[in-house]
């Protein structure tokens, strides 16, 4: 496999550099032998020496690697060797040596040590910074999701001010994901740009499925409509011009990416019917026969909505069918990222009448989250606007339980506590529970498969010591015995688990991690001093 042209730039002062999987001990050996003399030096080499020297991250994380931690876990030393990392940071490494000498606990402190940095360690499959290119592979699934990797880099936030080099990598994302978002708004996973030499790969999921509107599967992974990928665009974009202030970020293809949100949001916020009794379809997608993928009931319309001010959704942030349109927690997520893209419009004095359009439309889908999605106290998942409800939960964020971590609402809020006890409870039928794990899950494996994803929002949605220890150790406990965050666990079997390499919930885990730090460091930490990372 060809990685196709990196850019190094003479201007290089190990703060970060872009290392292809495997290529980074060429790299030095390049740079060595060309002396930088000229900037902005172009070398393009084959992955073949490099696949046999570094092994396959898949397989690699799948059983114990480096040495154990000197906690009762003994959890191992996951992270590939720097040669093999693909991007390298300084001030990412930087914070890991400071959390690692304040945590009181070594089996947290090695699992931070392997969960932060596995975004920038596995899954930058090609960066091209003259190019303003990067394609980030999910984990062990070589396709990029807008959602997996507006979550893969939130928790880098606070180093973009101060570390230059990735920014630009973030930049570099966020471009790559405009020229999606803008081609093909209703998808949510898109293969490698051209640009990297990368082949597409094959999607035995997306095979012998009716995409409306029509898609390439060339450019498209898999193209299910989730209203949250377009907020994960969003929250990356939003994440990186508050840390930076950079608005060359907001390029033509950016701003085409956001009219066509706006779009979506449009189309999908409308009754399934007129008021002529036209049935409204904009977007519409089933598995023909034979295909992996099951048929759609209404031709591949699913349940028909009524108008709510709420926008609609095909799929879950799990990538599952929505059982009704509007999913409460999606939309409490729109809400709040489209009062962040006012706000980073304003402060750029970019597009006004994009920043009205995103303020109207925060606060009329804020106020139909409340009208129509509370009962008793009590969050509904789902609602058709036409009387149905569903009071569940997914593992998967947004999530119900995650929304404080959201920003849409205050953790103490008396709805959301409410409603988090039953969703931690039997009244949720995705809670499962244990000897050892428990948590929330979702039909995108089983009902007995919770997530770890879930103790982490957990976390996020509560100040009480007890319950915020006893979820972490949840998670810690259950590694089984790798120091990764898998997908799910079984609990019946807690060496059963999904997905041994899954970045996004690294990321997410140690983002929770970084938020205790600043606000129940006495809780993690040797000393009550809270942390922030860059400062």
């Amino acid at each position: 496999m060809l990685f196709g042209s990196f850019i190094y730039n003479n201007s290089w002062d190990g703060a970060s550099r872009t290392l292809p999987y495997g290529l980074g001990y060429l790299w030095s050996a390049a740079k060595m032998k060309l002396g930088l003399g000229v900037a902005g030096i172009t070398i393009s080499l084959m992955a073949a020496t490099a696949q046999a020297d570094c092994p396959d991250y898949t397989t690699y994380a799948q059983s114990p690697q480096g040495n154990p931690s000197s906690g009762p876990l003994g959890l191992p030393y996951m992270r590939p060797d720097p040669a093999c990392r693909t991007f390298n940071s300084t001030s990412v490494e930087k914070v890991i040596l400071e959390m690692k000498s304040r945590l009181k606990d070594p089996d947290i402190a090695r699992l931070f040590e392997n969960t932060f940095p596995n975004t920038l360690d596995t899954t930058v499959k090609y960066y091209n910074e003259r190019e303003n290119l990067a394609f980030i592979i999910t984990g062990d699934i070589t396709a990029q999701w807008l959602r997996d990797t507006g979550n893969q880099f939130s928790h880098y936030h606070t180093l973009l001010s101060v570390d230059v080099d990735l920014a630009n990598l973030v930049k570099a994302v966020i471009n790559n994901e405009a020229r999606y978002v803008s081609q093909y708004p209703y998808c949510g996973a898109f293969q490698p740009p051209p640009e990297s030499g990368l082949g597409p790969s094959v999607n035995d999921w997306a095979l012998g499925v009716l995409v409306n509107p029509p898609v390439d599967n060339q450019t498209v992974f898999e193209c299910k409509y989730e209203i949250d990928s377009l907020c994960g665009f969003i929250k990356l974009s939003s994440s990186y011009y508050e840390a930076t202030k950079d608005a060359s970020m907001m390029n033509a293809e950016w701003l085409a990416a956001i009219d066509q949100i706006f779009r979506v949001i449009n189309e999908q916020s409308q009754a399934s019917f007129g008021a002529d009794w036209n049935f409204i379809s904009y977007y519409n997608w089933t598995g023909l026969a034979g295909s992996l993928a099951g048929a759609v009931n209404n031709g591949g319309n699913g349940e028909p909505k009524g108008y709510t001010g709420m926008v609609g959704t095909h799929h879950r942030p799990s990538d599952d069918l929505s059982t009704f349109a509007f999913l409460t927690p999606a939309n409490a997520m729109l809400s709040v990222q489209l009062t962040n893209l006012a706000t980073i419009l304003d402060h750029a004095g970019v597009a006004p009448n994009v920043s009205s359009q995103a303020k109207h439309w925060s606060k009329t889908i804020e106020q139909a989250v409340w009208e129509h999605t509370v009962v008793d106290g009590i969050f509904a998942y789902e609602t058709n606007g036409l009387g149905s409800r569903y009071v569940m939960d997914d593992a998967n964020v947004p999530s119900l339980l995650s929304l404080p971590y959201l920003g849409f609402l205050d953790m103490d809020h008396p709805d959301y506590v409410k409603t988090k006890k039953m969703l931690m409870s039997r009244g949720n039928p995705y809670y499962a529970k244990g000897r050892s794990f428990s948590g929330i899950g979702g039909p995108h494996i089983d009902v007995w498969n919770p997530w770890p994803m879930s103790q982490v929002s957990n976390i996020f949605g509560t100040n009480d010591d007890e319950e915020i220890l006893s979820s972490l150790y949840t998670i810690v406990n259950n590694t089984g015995g790798l120091g990764l965050i898998h997908e799910s666990i079984n609990i019946y079997n807690i060496s059963d688990y999904t997905r041994p390499w899954f970045a996004w919930a690294n990321s997410y885990f140690s983002e929770m991690l970084l938020d205790l730090a600043q606000r129940k460091p006495h809780l993690i930490f040797k000393d009550s001093k809270p942390y922030t990372p860059g400062q």
